[in-house]
């Protein structure tokens, strides 16, 4: 399966919509991407895992990665993903813990300026 991205703003965040698998062989699209958006002055990046199918290790490392760099150019990464499967790896992996991990895309937004509200 392919690997689909897809860009749009929502409420001063660089939202990112993934689809498809990635994977050993998709991951580095999904990092240049991500290195872009960075590049291009994206400070509040969320990245949506609602079309994901599947993610490996290598895919959790670029989102480990691109965690990293907002963090050096003081902005902020949060994941969308309610999809237990996935949600699961996150947890095995403990980088549950690591990564703010939303339900939904306004759930990220909303908790992005610090209100706390939601929906």
């Amino acid at each position: 399966m392919e690997l689909s991205l897809a860009t749009r703003t929502v409420a001063e965040h660089t939202v990112l919509e993934v689809g498809g698998e990635v994977d050993v062989y998709t991951a580095p699209r999904l990092r240049e991407r991500l290195v872009e958006l960075v590049d291009a002055g994206a400070r509040n990046v969320i990245v949506d895992l609602a079309g994901v199918e599947f993610l490996d290790s290598t895919g959790l490392g670029v989102l480990v990665g691109a965690m990293k760099r907002l963090r050096v150019a003081n902005g902020t990464f949060g994941l969308v993903c309610s999809k237990e499967p996935l949600l699961k790896i996150f947890r095995i992996t403990a980088l549950d813990q690591v990564f703010p991990i939303y339900p939904s895309i306004e759930a990220a937004t909303g908790d992005g300026d610090g209100s706390g509200s939601t929906s």
